[in-house]
């Protein structure tokens, strides 16, 4: 079956799991997505390596690789981009592509030779995505961080938790959200301009961005209002007893978002508080009532207000645990779980793919590569011999 990315060849650079997400769902959807990496880690991505906060996938455990779902529809080969010869063949690899993607600090792809201009001179057409916290320019370019950084300068952290303090949201909304899925949508516009121009062109992702975009109508409500959003203050972050989290009689929780009124109305009737009905959206009246919907809610368990809310129009979801999440059956339904038979441990289980195309679908084909897996398949088809395997091998551009 045909697929959406079917003839678009991808060259990943990436490091880290944002940019390996990224292409991924290249992947997932048939792009030829050629992970380039280093022969071997050295320095502190090697020390990294040991720590328990290592990628699954550099960890050296065959097994962690093969669930390692960032890495899944992807090939390997193993290049030193320091090394002259490691470069020629990168270069040569390039002249195809369309689309590279990187995920360096500002500035080093530059210093390795594999920075935008350079790439664009070889190969006008490709398309050329660098992913950072905070972009390619501006006084932040150089300054280290992570998820929870980009999404604090973005505001988004500050408006997440209780009062008392921002909760942690995992790494999710700048890394993935902010990160990924911008890179990703960049990435395909710049091919939809290329239709036209006949050129690439660089896309420049920063997470920060990425992060203040998702926050748009938050802060339209603000640009209007002039009125900052606070923590556990607002309708939708925490504030408003028909849109929270409830803890049951069996110790679980249960996610209740009864924003509009005939929902506000059916909740209020299951759980016995009809006389809350009036004044839904009467800020005042919210912390008396969050607390006759927490009496209410110790009653039942999780899954019995579940069945009871499901059939009466309440918009509510079980808060599951994660070794709750694979059994639920719409997810099972919409297969959002997939296995894939590995010849040394059986059945590999992995997270679906969350975007159904109707005609041109995506599909799990294969599961992560070791590093290097692919070198010596990859570079044939670049038109290298044995022998010129060989000698890049000796030369340790290639592992």
């Amino acid at each position: 079956m045909a697929m959406a990315l079917d003839g678009i060849k991808v060259l990943d650079l990436s490091r880290y799991a944002p940019g390996l997400f990224c292409s991924m769902m290249f992947a997932d959807m048939g792009a030829d997505v050629i992970r380039v990496e280093e022969p071997e880690a050295k320095g502190r991505r090697a020390a990294l390596m040991t720590t328990v906060s290592a990628p699954v996938r550099d960890k050296v455990d065959a097994r962690a690789v093969a669930y390692h779902a960032l890495d899944r529809n992807k090939r390997s080969i193993a290049i030193d981009l320091k090394s002259e010869a490691g470069r020629a063949v990168f270069y040569r690899m390039v002249e195809t592509a369309d689309v590279v993607m990187e995920g360096y600090r500002p500035g080093v792809a530059d210093r390795l030779g594999v920075g935008y201009a350079t790439l664009s001179r070889i190969n006008p057409r490709v398309v050329y995505m660098s992913l950072t916290g905070y972009g390619q320019d501006g006084p932040y370019k150089n300054l280290v961080g992570h998820d929870i950084n980009y999404i604090a300068t973005s505001g988004a952290f500050g408006v997440i938790g209780p009062k008392e303090a921002p909760a942690i949201p995992l790494n999710l909304v700048a890394d993935y959200a902010g990160g990924s899925m911008h890179a990703a949508l960049g990435i395909c516009m710049a091919l939809l301009a290329r239709h036209k121009t006949g050129k690439g062109q660089h896309v420049d992702i920063s997470m920060t961005d990425g992060a203040l975009a998702l926050m748009a109508h938050p802060f339209a409500e603000y640009l209007y209002s002039g009125t900052p959003m606070r923590r556990c203050e607002e309708q939708l972050n925490g504030a408003a007893p028909f849109y929270n989290s409830y803890q049951t009689k069996d110790g679980k929780w249960i996610s209740i978002g009864a924003i509009e009124p005939y929902f506000y109305e059916n909740l209020c009737k299951l759980l016995d508080c009809e006389d809350c009905i009036p004044d839904e959206h009467n800020h005042a009246l919210w912390p008396a009532r969050m607390e006759r919907f927490r009496k209410a809610f110790r009653r039942r368990t999780r899954d019995e207000w579940f069945k009871l809310m499901s059939e009466v129009d309440v918009c509510v979801g079980k808060v599951y645990d994660f070794d709750e999440i694979e059994t639920d059956p719409q997810l099972r339904h919409r297969k959002m779980f997939v296995e894939m038979d590995h010849p040394q441990f059986g059945k590999i289980k992995q997270i679906g793919i969350g975007v159904k195309l109707s005609a041109t679908p995506g599909s799990v084909r294969r599961l992560a590569p070791s590093r290097g897996q692919d070198t010596d398949a990859v570079l044939r088809e670049y038109g290298y011999s044995a022998a010129d395997i060989a000698r890049l091998r000796e030369g340790h551009a290639i592992l």
